[in-house]
């Protein structure tokens, strides 16, 4: 069983930055592939960034290549989402995820509550 919560969001003006961090409880350290996704009103969820066991490997959507960048730190249990220049389109609440499948994943476990982010114009 692995718990995730989320914090580090909030409301930021556009091309502003924030930066979302996942803390991993229920194991002894974090052994899975991390994924970001994020659902606006009314809308699916989409995948937003993915990270490998290691950190060595990551995977963005088109429309955050460039902006956000993931990372992940095994000895801290934790999984962050640097965000930089914010659009409204990111407006969204953003969720973190363990999947146990392999490089890349296509699977994912668990799943945080999830943390509010909106970009105002």
């Amino acid at each position: 069983q692995v718990q995730l919560a989320e914090s580090g969001g909030g409301l930021v003006q556009a091309g502003g930055s924030l930066r979302l961090s996942c803390a991993a409880t229920g194991r002894t350290s974090i052994s899975l592939p991390m994924g970001w996704f994020r659902q606006a009103p009314g809308k699916e969820r989409e995948f937003v960034a993915a990270v490998s066991r290691l950190g060595g490997r990551t995977s963005y959507a088109n429309s955050v290549k460039g902006r956000f960048t993931i990372s992940r730190d095994n000895a801290k249990n934790t999984v962050r989402l640097q965000m930089n220049a914010l659009k409204p389109e990111d407006t969204a609440v953003y969720y973190c995820a363990a999947a146990s499948s392999n490089w890349p994943p296509s699977t994912y476990d668990y799943w945080g509550q999830g943390t509010q982010v909106t970009v105002s114009s």
